[in-house]
């Protein structure tokens, strides 16, 4: 069973919509049973909270319910638990390397790192935006799901 964890701010827009993305991913690939799937925030502004509504509404739009999800706090044991702790942003890697170990670093990656679809290196936040940014981030989440899941795949 491998692993992932998604991490933005708060756990209520990005790293959910993540979440539930790829989850929906894993079953229509038939993988759900060898992959695990959670999130979290760097930072404890959310937790216990659901999604952003708007964040719950782009990922309906696509088929998706995230409305069960509810924000924690990401720990550096999840560090050590999952294999791929995938960060949104620069200033979340950060965070996350902050609380890593010599022997869990390489597990924190970006997650655009697995598209070359957009020239963005970040998922920008979309929580004081309108509702559109919610769009665009689903947009860049779904490319970079599924280079994610081709590079999981070698390890299946």
């Amino acid at each position: 069973m491998h692993k992932v964890l998604f991490v933005c701010l708060g756990n209520i827009c990005r790293s959910p919509t993540a979440e539930g993305v790829f989850r929906n991913l894993l079953v229509d690939q038939q993988l759900a049973d060898r992959v695990e799937v959670d999130s979290a925030g760097t930072h404890a502004y959310h937790v216990g909270q659901p999604p952003d509504p708007r964040a719950q509404a782009a990922a309906a739009r696509r088929g998706i319910d995230i409305s069960a999800l509810r924000g924690r706090q990401a720990e550096a044991t999840d560090l050590h638990e999952f294999d791929y702790v995938v960060a949104m942003d620069r200033q979340n890697q950060e965070a996350l390397l902050a609380i890593s170990t010599a022997e869990t670093r390489n597990k924190v990656r970006l997650f655009m790192e697995f598209t070359d679809r957009y020239p963005d290196t970040e998922v920008p936040d979309p929580y004081y935006g309108g509702g559109s940014g919610f769009d665009q981030v689903i947009d860049m989440i779904e490319a970079a799901s599924l280079g994610l899941l081709q590079e999981l795949k070698t390890h299946l």
